[in-house]
C-alpha cells in the first residue's frame, strides 16, 4: 500500500486522511522526509528559503482563559499583570524597525475588562505613527473574544479592527481543531468551528492568515490529521492561508503532563503536513521551540521558510525554551543547508 500511495504523491495526486495515516504512521522517516522534500522543490524551485524579520508583541497577559498549555498568562488581580502602555509600545515597534523589521505579531490576552475601542486605539496610533509597519495581530480566540464581550458579530469585529489598522491574523490558539482536545487544555477557549470561522470571514473579507498547530500533548496522531483535514478544507474554499507553521508543545512551567516531543516526531509531523496540504504554498519550520539545528534539518523535510526572527518572545520563553538568533546567524543556517535565504513580508513577497 505504501507504494501506492508514494505513487500518488510522485504524480500530484490529492491523498486521503486514511492514506495519510498509512504514511505517517509506517513509513520510514527518510523515505517520508523525501517524498515532503520533492514537493517543496516542485512549489519551490528556485532553492530560496525565506524569513521575516518582526518582534512579537504580547500588549497584556492577563487572561480568563486559564489553559492548561500556558506558562505566560496571569490570571485577572494576580501578580505579574501588565497591559503595555503606549509609551512601551511605541519603544518595542521603533527597536523593531531599526533593526530592519517590517512587522509586529500583536498577540495578548482574554482580558476581561478591555473593551473594542482599546485594541482600535491601540492600532490606529500604531498605524498613525508607524506607517510602515505590517501588523499581524489578534488570533481567532481573541476575536472571538472580543466579539463576544462587546456584543459584536464576528465579522463586524474583524471590519473595525482592519479599518483601525489590522492587516492579517496569525494562526495562534489553534492547537488542535478537534474539540475533544480543546476541552481538556483549553476549555474557556473558542471551539474548532469558531477558530476556523473567524479564518474563513478574514478572508472573505480579504485578509491573509497563517495557521498553526501544537502538537505533543494529549492529542492522537488521528486528531493531528484531522487538524490538518479542516485547514485544507478551508483553504480549498478561501485560498487566505499564506504558510502552516506546526510546533512541539513545550511541557515546562504548564498543566500538562507530557513529555517534550523528539526530533524525529518534529520532522515526521513537518513532513507529512507538507504532503498533506497540497494547497498550501508555504510550510514553516520552527526554530523557536526545536533549536536551529533541527530547523535547518527541517528544511529537507517539506519547509521552506525559516520563520522570523523574534526580536521578542516571550510565551514559548516562558516554559524556559529560550533559543535566539540574529538575521545574521538565520542566513547562516539557511546558506549552510545549500539554500538561498530571502527576507519577505507576511505576505511572502521578497524585499530585494
Amino acid at each position: 500500500m505504501l507504494d501506492k500511495i508514494k505513487e500518488k504523491i510522485q504524480n500530484n495526486k490529492r491523498l486521503s486522511l486514511e492514506e495519510t495515516y498509512k504514511l505517517y504512521v509506517d513509513a520510514p522517516l527518510f523515505e517520508l522526509g523525501n517524498l515532503a522534500n520533492q514537493i517543496r522543490e516542485k512549489k519551490h524551485p528556485k532553492n530560496i528559503v525565506t524569513y521575516v524579520v518582526d518582534r512579537n508583541i504580547n500588549y497584556s497577559n492577563i487572561c480568563v482563559c486559564g489553559c492548561k498549555f500556558c506558562a505566560f498568562f496571569r490570571a485577572p488581580g494576580e501578580e505579574g499583570g501588565y497591559v503595555l502602555t503606549i509609551d512601551e509600545l511605541d519603544k518595542k515597534i521603533q527597536e523593531t524597525i531599526d533593526l530592519g523589521g517590517t512587522q509586529i505579531l500583536l498577540q495578548g490576552s482574554h482580558h476581561p475588562d478591555l473593551k473594542i475601542e482599546f485594541y482600535i486605539q491601540m492600532l490606529t496610533h500604531i498605524k498613525d505613527k508607524f506607517p510602515q509597519i505590517h501588523i499581524h495581530g489578534f488570533s481567532p480566540p481573541e476575536i472571538v473574544h472580543f466579539s463576544k464581550l462587546n456584543n459584536l458579530s464576528i465579522k463586524d469585529t474583524i471590519q473595525k479592527l482592519m479599518e483601525a489598522g489590522l492587516d492579517s491574523i496569525p494562526g495562534g490558539g489553534a492547537e488542535i481543531l478537534v474539540d475533544r482536545v480543546r476541552r481538556e487544555v483549553s476549555p474557556n477557549k473558542c471551539t474548532s468551528d469558531e477558530w476556523l470561522n473567524v479564518m474563513e470571514i478574514a478572508h472573505k473579507l480579504g485578509l491573509r492568515t497563517t495557521a498553526t498547530m501544537m502538537f505533543g500533548h494529549i492529542e492522537t496522531k488521528k486528531e493531528r490529521l484531522l487538524h490538518l483535514q479542516r485547514l485544507r478544507d478551508l483553504q480549498d474554499k478561501t485560498r487566505g492561508f499564506t504558510a502552516f507553521i506546526p510546533w512541539g508543545f513545550q511541557p515546562h512551567n504548564t498543566r500538562i503532563k507530557a513529555r517534550k516531543i523528539t526530533s524525529i516526531e518534529y520532522l515526521r509531523l513537518l513532513a507529512i503536513s507538507r504532503i498533506f496540504l497540497d494547497n498550501f504554498d508555504n510550510i514553516q519550520v520552527s526554530w523557536v521551540t526545536m533549536g536551529p539545528e533541527i530547523a535547518q534539518l527541517a528544511l529537507f523535510f517539506g519547509g521552506n521558510d525559516f520563520g522570523s526572527t523574534m526580536i521578542e518572545e516571550n510565551v514559548v520563553a516562558a516554559t524556559g525554551v529560550k533559543f535566539r538568533l540574529s538575521i545574521e546567524e538565520i542566513r547562516t543556517y539557511i546558506q549552510d543547508a545549500g539554500f538561498v535565504p530571502r527576507q519577505r513580508r507576511m505576505d511572502y513577497t521578497i524585499i530585494e
